[in-house]
């Protein structure tokens, strides 16, 4: 069986056509320096700051669209939080978010999502895949996707990273048919992967040379009975040392004490920081979580503290992303498993609702400061713009240059990245 390390799209055959016609394009003395160009700081750094990234911010539970991005103020259904004006004209947004307000002019505001999925597990299922859960097939999360189809073969920092309020310190089992290598590195409250410091009582050069032994033993077996799983198994072992040794770039103390200071010393503010000096290292995908937004009871005191810690963590975070120069490579997602409902319960809570809510995006192919789709008056019903999670996958691939209508090659077998009965929204790709 011959072992599979890249996803065959028209993506990756683009990119080397381009990686090629540069080197052409750029004359013989380029051509001469050969691959050591590329070697030099400055290359170096634009290469990586020209690789496509994706962040996703999940807001688990589900966020109230009328809290936050599509609010009803003086209606039936509105609740006591009026509407503000933002960076764009015309677009008003939550009075809760006021600082991402400032902010608009990045961001793009999806309001005509249905999903029709109103169970937490699923709901997160198929936001984050794309796909309706089915007990016949498993499909891989946009982390496990993005980290194959973009991350450099070689990176010593895992390509898929999640963020939880929580424990953590493992690796997710979502990468379904993915190699196990794109499967999640879940950091517990932000700290940095588990087991990635050497023992004291383990010295450095016993270290080395046990490590040593392993390669040779590897090498001898792998001559003989080498395929994608032994691979995969041995590269794991050279991926944790590299690991070990960019084990810094998950220290967010190591960032400025001002910028910690203006994200907020709170967990998600911290988180927020945390994913910025992530992507800022050359991680392909990283997800931020903030929770619990299920708030079947008192929905708007709850509303008002926690996406007040949003708000901050949030706002900042796209302001520094656009300040660096990373917006046109990075798409930023703001998603939930669904919204809440129009209709107010008499603990003074919002239940689960998926047939009209919002979801937000920036950066990468997605167009700045524009709202697209839209509700009714009450918020009950999508009337103009909708799209369900299906076309929202496909977008979000084809934003960072993927091409969603492609396939995996996976042991042989051609598997549709997104689900091939839908498409992506032409209206959010520019």
């Amino acid at each position: 069986m011959r072992p599979f390390y890249a996803c065959d799209t028209a993506e990756h055959t683009l990119a080397r056509r381009q990686f090629l016609g540069g080197m052409a394009a750029a004359g013989l003395g380029t051509m001469v320096g050969g691959l050591k160009t590329f070697t030099r700081p400055a290359a170096a750094a634009e290469m990586a700051r020209q690789q496509k990234r994706i962040v996703v911010f999940n807001m688990h539970g589900g966020l109230s669209q009328l809290e936050s991005w599509d609010p009803k103020p003086g209606t039936a259904t509105g609740g006591p939080c009026r509407s503000i004006p933002t960076s764009v004209p015309g677009i008003h947004i939550s009075e809760l978010l006021p600082k991402v307000a400032q902010q608009m002019h990045h961001l793009t505001l999806v309001r005509g999502v249905n999903t029709a999925e109103d169970d937490h597990v699923k709901g997160a299922y198929l936001m984050l895949t794309g796909r309706r859960q089915t007990p016949a097939a498993d499909y891989p999360r946009i982390g496990a996707v993005a980290a194959k189809a973009l991350a450099p073969a070689d990176d010593a920092l895992p390509g898929h990273i999640v963020i939880t309020p929580g424990g953590g310190g493992g690796s997710g089992n979502d990468s379904a048919y993915l190699e196990p290598k794109y499967a999640s590195v879940v950091l517990g409250n932000g700290n940095p992967p588990m087991h990635t410091t050497r023992p004291e009582s383990v010295a450095e050069a016993s270290d080395a040379a046990r490590n040593e032994f392993r390669r040779r033993v590897n090498e001898r077996f792998l001559s003989r009975r080498r395929t994608a799983m032994t691979d995969a198994y041995a590269s794991s072992y050279e991926q944790a040392l590299q690991l070990m040794e960019r084990r810094e770039a998950f220290d967010v103390t190591k960032e400025p004490a001002s910028d910690q200071e203006r994200y907020g010393k709170y967990d998600f503010g911290r988180h927020c920081l945390l994913a910025r000096r992530l992507l800022e290292k050359g991680v392909t995908f990283v997800q931020v979580s903030h929770s619990n937004y299920d708030t079947h009871n008192e929905n708007f005191d709850f509303h008002l503290e926690q996406l007040a810690e949003f708000d901050l963590g949030f706002s900042n975070f796209v302001a520094d992303i656009a300040d660096r120069g990373m917006l046109d490579s990075t798409l930023i997602v703001v998603l939930s498993e669904f919204g809440r409902t129009p209709n107010i319960n008499l603990y003074y809570g919002r239940d689960h609702w998926s047939k009209a809510w919002s979801v937000v995006m920036a950066g990468c192919r997605t167009p700045r400061g524009f709202a697209f789709g839209g509700t009714n008056a009450d918020g009950t019903e999508v009337v103009d713009g909708q799209v369900d999670h299906g076309n929202l996958f496909h977008t979000y691939l084809e934003s960072v240059g993927v091409d969603s209508a492609g396939s995996f090659s996976i042991d042989g077998r051609d598997l549709p990245i997104a689900d091939p009965a839908v498409g992506a929204i032409k209206q959010l790709l520019v």
